[in-house]
């Protein structure tokens, strides 16, 4: 297995690559997923809201294949969170199984269109996240950050619990001026939560994202009843279809 080197694309975008990555780090993210740093000599970094294809190879040669959203991303390092899909064949093993020292294939950076790159627009964002859809929408509000950009940033994010809220602590320390969190939480809010727990409503979804009149560029990710959802409510709302980005995963939330 060798390392290839991934040749640059038309404006300066990393064509994919495969790549051996090597786990430097896991750690609990929630009480079903897990956060994985590796350590990937060659990576090129990747733009906010990129994904990868992760490869697993079992001792017979059976392969299994399944993408995930990158969280961080820099040259030689990548950031993952894992949930882990009930009865599926790569996500429990990331979560259950895996320790540092592990020699993973990733490749990538994939995606061309679900991205948000500081400096390119001053159009307010919205982003909405169901579950584990928040991980490409964090790294965009961690680039958001890390640039001092003042571009107006919200994030609605809908998740079943407290302990269920991936980057919590990195979340909470964004929030200032040009970053707003709005957290909806449909099974058990913490103790002394006033707002209604129970899924995103169409009044709610309204009422804490950035009007249709001010033009902002919309990111939603979560699964695909979460999408199917919360699209049709923001086109009701006023966005335009060409504003509003998306991404998602099977099952329905």
């Amino acid at each position: 297995m060798s390392v290839e080197t991934a040749p640059v694309a038309r404006r300066g975008r990393p064509r994919p690559a495969w790549y051996v990555a090597t786990v430097a780090e896991v750690r609990p993210e929630t009480p079903t997923a897990t956060r994985l740093l590796l350590d990937v000599p060659g990576w090129p970094g990747s733009d906010p809201g990129s994904h990868l294809d992760l490869r697993l190879t079992a001792p017979d040669g059976y392969q299994a294949t399944r993408s995930y959203s990158i969280a961080r991303s820099g040259p030689g390092h990548v950031v993952l969170a894992v949930d882990e899909v009930p009865d599926g064949e790569v996500s429990p093993f990331l979560v259950r199984d895996v320790r540092a020292g592990d020699v993973l294939e990733v490749l990538g950076p994939l995606g061309s269109f679900f991205h948000w790159r500081p400096g390119e627009s001053t159009r307010p964002v919205q982003l909405v996240a169901g579950g584990s859809g928040v991980v490409p929408l964090y790294a965009m509000a961690v680039a958001h950050d890390a640039a001092a950009d003042r571009t107006p940033f919200r994030l609605l994010y809908s998740v079943r619990t407290p302990e269920d809220v991936f980057f919590r602590a990195e979340l909470d320390a964004l929030v200032g001026e040009t970053f707003r969190l709005d957290l909806v939480y449909t099974r058990r809010a913490p103790a002394g939560w006033s707002a209604p727990v129970g899924r995103v409503t169409r009044d709610a979804l309204a009422a804490v994202t950035v009007p249709a009149t001010e033009r902002p560029r919309v990111y939603v990710c979560g699964s695909t009843g979460f999408v199917e959802t919360v699209v049709p409510w923001l086109e009701e709302l006023g966005h335009a279809q060409q504003d509003i980005l998306t991404e998602r995963f099977g099952g329905v939330r």
